[in-house]
């Protein structure tokens, strides 16, 4: 199993370009497998990780994630390619949905059948990342297109999946999966089978189910559970998430995430590695002077 970062700099709206990617040089330089940037009001992540593609060597970088909506594929391909031959083939695009309450709401499109609209855009986007011509009828799109990239190499796509129809459409069609407030026994029960299964049954390998964590060293857990619960307040509220929690019999993002010492941070990456877990990613949650640099420490060490 691979462990990597969720780009704190990224997350924090006073951040600028350069701080992202000194973050980015700064994994880059620890070793670690790989980092996801989130991609929500800020700083446009496909842009950042190309910039960084030059100031980095071995780092994976992936999107977290892309909202697919407002994007038309053609021209999400074409950025994610270009991004690709900056980086090097060390690029990984993650895409999703996002929320009613972004897409209706404050960008005024239509979130009527998410599931079968992400379908769509996978049949035109997938062939497209592959050095393809797309050619595509369907209610949503309608592409007859293709691309010129001299250094284009062909990008994987990760789908931020959580319910049936959606894991099922990224097994089929893509490289994996992105989860977020999801838990062990929810990725063991319900995701991985689910999207294996899907790939199995479409002739695809294995995929990947890369899990984002909230995760913090600390010896005052309790402390770290009221940080963890306030950072994450919104996600509760989302009914995707909310649908996650639900099934995982819990209420609050502190409940699935790993708090504590080394011991308990170190056992419970090792049951994601035993549900079936390919890639851990560690949204650090800050619990007090120098807690991040030792968390960061601590899943080195675990790789």
């Amino acid at each position: 199993m691979n462990i990597g970062l969720i780009s704190g700099v990224a997350e924090n709206p006073n951040a600028g370009l350069q701080d992202v990617i000194d973050e980015l040089k700064k994994t880059d330089a620890e070793n670690f497998s790989f980092v996801s940037l989130p991609n929500i009001f800020g700083l446009d992540a496909i842009t950042a990780i190309a910039l960084a593609g030059k100031e980095t060597k071995q780092l994976e970088m992936a999107t977290g994630v892309v909202p697919t909506p407002p994007r038309h594929p053609a021209a999400l391909a074409q950025q994610a390619l270009t991004a690709q031959a900056a980086c090097g083939g060390r690029f990984t695009l993650g895409i999703g949905l996002s929320h009613k309450i972004v897409i209706e709401d404050m960008f005024g499109l239509s979130y009527a059948k998410p599931a079968a609209q992400m379908r769509e855009y996978l049949e035109v986007l997938m062939p497209l990342l592959e050095g393809k011509p797309a050619a595509f009828q369907g209610d949503h799109y309608r592409v007859n297109a293709g691309l010129q990239i001299p250094e284009g190499v062909p990008v994987p796509v990760i789908v931020a999946a959580l319910g049936p129809r959606m894991l099922e459409i990224a097994g089929q069609l893509t490289q994996g999966t992105t989860t977020w407030m999801t838990g062990l026994k929810t990725l063991g029960n319900h995701v991985v089978p689910t999207i294996n299964a899907a790939a199995s049954a479409a002739g695809r390998p294995q995929p990947r189910v890369l899990a984002a964590i909230p995760v913090a060293l600390t010896e005052d857990a309790e402390g770290a559970r009221e940080s963890c619960n306030k950072a994450f307040a919104i996600y509760p509220t989302l009914p995707s998430y909310k649908a996650m929690l639900d099934r995982e019999g819990v209420d609050q993002p502190s409940e699935i995430a790993l708090l504590g010492d080394e011991n308990t941070i170190l056992k419970g990456i090792e049951q994601f590695r035993d549900a079936g877990v390919t890639d851990f990613a560690a949204s650090i949650v800050p619990t007090g002077p120098g807690s991040t640099e030792r968390t960061r420490e601590l899943l080195l060490s675990a790789q």
